[in-house]
C-alpha cells in the first residue's frame, strides 16, 4: 500500500469516525450537544482536523442526513415484500418509515428538520435521497397517476412525515399511529 492510499484510508476513517460520533452524541444528548468543540473531544483530534472534513456543523448533519437515507431506504426496500402491491405494499411503507423515525429521532431530525445543506427534488440532490424517494415511488407506481408519479408519492411521503412529527411532539397520540396508517393507506388506495 503506498503511502497515498494510507493517508486516504486514514482520512476516510476519520471523516466516518466524525459522523458516527455525531450521530452518536445527537441520538444520546440531542443536536444541541453535537459541536465541533465536543465532537473534537469525543474523537480525540483538534478542531482544524474537524474542519479539514467539514466546514461546519451543517456539513456534519448533511453527512448524518445522507447514512440515514441510505438507511430508511434499505428499511423501505425489505418491508415490501416481492410481488406486494397496493394496500399490501403501502401499508408495509408507512410501517417501515414510521418505525425508522421512531428509532432514530435525531437521525430523522437531521434528514428531514435540520439545515443539513442537501438539496431535495433538484438535478444536485444527492443519490441517497433519489434512492430513498424512488424505494417508496416503486412499489406505488400501479397507483400514480402515469404522468405525475412523483406527486402521489410526495404526498404519501408528506401525509407520513406528518404524523411522525405530529406525534413525536406529543400533538397526536403515539397508541394511535397504527390506526392513522390504516386510514392514511385506506385513503391514498381505495378497494
Amino acid at each position: 500500500m503506498s503511502v497515498r492510499e494510507r493517508k486516504e484510508r486514514e482520512r476516510a476513517n476519520r471523516h466516518q469516525l466524525i459522523v458516527s460520533t455525531a450521530r452518536e452524541l445527537a441520538e444520546s444528548h440531542g443536536w444541541d450537544a453535537v459541536t465541533t468543540r465536543r465532537l473534537a473531544e469525543q474523537i480525540e483530534y483538534s478542531q482544524p482536523v474537524l474542519y479539514s472534513h467539514f466546514r461546519g456543523k451543517d456539513e456534519i448533519v448533511g453527512a448524518v442526513a445522507l447514512e440515514g437515507f441510505a438507511e430508511l431506504t434499505a428499511s423501505l426496500r425489505a418491508a415490501v415484500q416481492e410481488g406486494a402491491a397496493g394496500r399490501e405494499a403501502m401499508a408495509a411503507l408507512a410501517r417501515a418509515y414510521t418505525d425508522f423515525a421512531a428509532h432514530n429521532p435525531a437521525l430523522y431530525d437531521a434528514m428531514f428538520s435540520l439545515d443539513n445543506g442537501l438539496p431535495f427534488a433538484d438535478e444536485a440532490t444527492p443519490a441517497p435521497l433519489r434512492e430513498a424517494f424512488q424505494s417508496l415511488l416503486d412499489p406505488l407506481a400501479d397507483h400514480t397517476h402515469p404522468d405525475e408519479p412523483g406527486l402521489f408519492v410526495e404526498t404519501f411521503w408528506a401525509a407520513l412525515h406528518g404524523l411522525v412529527t405530529l406525534t413525536r411532539a406529543g400533538r397526536l397520540p403515539a397508541d394511535r399511529v397504527p390506526d392513522r396508517l390504516t386510514l392514511l393507506v385506506n385513503r391514498f388506495v381505495p378497494r
